[in-house]
């Protein structure tokens, strides 16, 4: 299965604006030259005196939001000096304005300065914390076993690219196992919590013969890690999912999570599996969560989805009707499911621009080799 591109971000989660640390436009880095060669040039044409000198105040500043204080300080030795010849005529100014306009370029040099060395730093912060981040939720990989993956995650939190929710599928012992799961709150609060629950769930892929073991091996996880916090509260929701090693059945265990979808042909179905209680309850005794068997078929699709996307709604309060529009997008004649997490999120945006928690999909095809 191919990798699925990065969808187009949603309203108010754009790349990065040049106002927000990004570097400038192209046309913010060009403006301070070419409008120094606009102001000789007219100069130069000009029979008459042009009173065009003001605009040369602009130049300095414009310059520190584009360049460093070396070519900052060229840009203003270039005003000094248009301002000086006497071949340009430009005001001729006096003493007082000449002093002005040399302080503002002092001032833009020094500022230029410690912009630069601001944007160093802040560019070594974010990158840290992008490798940090992305330790946590590593890319999903396109194949796990006998199981073809494709996933969608957008965090809620502008910025930052781990939230709430979260996503594994790893292959074991006992066969290829999945988790999605969304834990109480979101943005860089929860992260520490997504990274407590995933190193369970891969020790317990490796340790624990029986999927609801699994889901007790998170709940406990959660119990321990608020014990020590006074009203921590900790509590997640997840649906866990185990193949057989030849991928024509599926177990599924879901605790306060939305169940996952059968994607059979161009339908999509709603699987039945009995709910239990969120994780970090205390209520997650292994012998008494119930998992539901599927047998699957060749071309079955499970799709898995968070509440940041079932719980989504448009203006007039309607929830996203996530199983109508699956089986819409799959009668579409592109139906690569390694696309459809991407497809879904488009649909979803234009029905609810302003989607305000995190947003996780999962799509696994089983293929045995």
């Amino acid at each position: 299965m191919r990798k699925v591109p990065a969808p187009p971000p949603r309203r108010g989660e754009e790349r990065r604006s040049w106002l927000s640390g990004a570097p400038p436009p192209r046309w913010v880095r060009v403006l301070p030259p070419v409008l120094v060669g606009v102001i000789c040039a007219a100069t130069l044409v000009s029979d008459d005196r042009l009173d065009i000198g003001f605009l040369l105040g602009a130049i300095p500043p414009l310059a520190v939001l584009s360049y460093g204080p070396l070519v900052t300080a060229l840009l203003c030795g270039a005003v000094i000096a248009l301002l000086t010849v006497p071949a340009f005529q430009l005001d001729r100014p006096g003493d007082a304005d000449l002093l002005t306009v040399v302080f503002v370029s002092v001032l833009s040099v020094f500022v230029s300065f410690v912009r630069s060395r601001r944007d160093a730093q802040l560019d070594l912060e974010r990158t840290v914390a992008e490798a940090a981040q992305r330790a946590v939720a590593p890319p999903l990989p396109e194949r796990v076993g006998a199981v073809r993956c494709a996933g969608l995650y957008r965090a809620a939190q502008h910025g930052t690219l781990v939230g709430g929710d979260f996503f594994d599928v790893r292959d074991g012992p006992f066969g290829v196992r999945a988790v999605m799961g969304d834990v109480q709150g979101h943005g860089l609060s929860a992260v520490s919590t997504v990274a407590s629950l995933l190193g369970a769930f891969r020790e317990a892929v490796l340790d624990q013969p029986e999927l609801a073991s699994v889901a007790g091996r998170l709940d406990r996880r959660l119990l321990v890690d608020s014990a020590g916090t006074r009203h921590a509260e900790l509590f997640a929701t997840a649906a866990l999912l185990e193949f057989s090693a030849d991928a024509l059945r599926v177990r599924v265990v879901v605790c306060g999570n939305p169940p996952p979808f059968l994607l059979r042909g161009a339908r999509a179905t709603e699987l039945e599996v009995p709910p239990w209680t969120p994780l970090g309850l205390g209520l997650a005794d292994a012998g008494a969560i119930d998992a539901c068997t599927v047998a699957l078929r060749p071309g079955d699709r499970l799709f898995l989805a968070s509440d940041g996307v079932v719980e989504a709604r448009d203006d007039s309060g309607a929830f996203y009707p996530l199983a109508d529009r699956l089986t819409g997008l799959l009668a579409e004649e592109d139906a690569d499911p390694a696309t459809l997490p991407e497809r879904v999120w488009a649909d979803l945006v234009r029905f609810c621009p302003d989607v305000e928690d995190d947003v996780t999909m999962l799509v696994l095809v089983p293929s045995p080799p």
